[in-house]
Parts: C-alpha cells; structure tokens; sequence
C-alpha cells in the first residue's frame, strides 16, 4: 500500500529540515547584533534594557569588548531575586554567567541544538575568532527557522488541536 499525499509530504519536510539542520551554519539565524553590556553595568539598568527591548539576555563584555559572560532572565531569578541585593549599585558582574558556552558564525545548526539541549540552555552567544559577539542565537531563531522551511504544514494547523487538518494547503 502507497503512502498518502499526506505522509509523502510530511516525509519530504522532515528530510528538509533534517538536511537543513545539519548542513546550515548558524550565521543565516542571526537577526541582527547582539545586545551587550559591561560587567559594570547595574542590575537596574540590565533589567531596563531587558524590559524596553523585551529580550531574555544580555551579553557581557570586558574592556576589550570580549565576552566574559551572559546574563539573564534565569541569572535574575536564580541569583539576584530574593537575596539581598541592592538593584541600583549591584553589578551584572557579580551576578552574571561567566565564560557561557559559545559558537562561531560558520557552526551548523545542530551543534547549536545539541549545546541548547545538553546544556539547557535558551541563548548561545556566537563569536568571532578574538571572542568578540556577533550575534546571539535563541531558540525562538531555531523554531522560526524551522517554521520557514515549511510554513504551509505549521501555520495552516487548525484552531482546535483535537481536529485534524484537512489538507496542508488550505486557506
């Protein structure tokens, strides 16, 4: 028995995000530069930034403009949020992860995915070869870029999640 438009056309996506996984540097995810501060930098301020640009992180650089850590919505909770820390003079420093995990522009997709997996992490800074950032891939660049590859199948779902869809390329 042959396989159904539907099954044919699942498999073809799934073999297209697969390839493109394996084979896309992470360079073509970026949106743009990444938002950095220096270890100096107040709580207060970190967390203005944060709210006004609704992002989950900020990159930290030494004086050099290399990184030296990231600091973010989990650093805040986790390490600034219920201890006695005064926002206006604590520094993202002293609060911040250090030495976080990073790749280069050119590193494939599925490395990023393994590190973000292993590690638990939601950002990974991407850097030059002097570990300067350039960018900073999130998870939500992943599943847009995911999305992308085969927009008809995810964004025709039907409202109701019970239902199934009647066809990939409705309207």
């Amino acid at each position: 028995m042959g396989n159904s438009e539907f099954e044919e056309s699942f498999e073809a996506d799934e073999k297209r995000v697969h390839g493109a996984i394996l084979t896309e540097p992470v360079r073509g995810l970026l949106r743009g530069p990444p938002i950095t501060v220096p270890a100096e930098t107040t709580i207060r301020r970190a967390v203005e930034q944060l709210q006004r640009l609704h992002i989950g992180c900020l990159l930290v650089v030494g004086p050099d403009g290399r990184l030296v850590g990231i600091f973010t919505e989990r650093d805040l909770l986790t390490r600034v949020v219920g201890q006695a820390v005064d926002f206006a003079t604590a520094r993202v420093g002293d609060h911040m992860t250090p030495n976080p995990e990073t790749l280069g522009l050119d590193d494939k997709i599925a490395w990023a995915l393994n590190k973000m997996h292993e590690g638990g992490f939601r950002h990974v800074p991407i850097v030059d070869p002097n570990g300067k950032p350039v960018g900073l891939l999130s998870v939500k660049d992943i599943v847009d870029f995911i999305v992308e590859l085969f927009p008809a199948a995810v964004l025709n779902v039907p409202p109701d999640p019970t239902k199934e869809a009647q066809a990939l390329d409705g309207g």
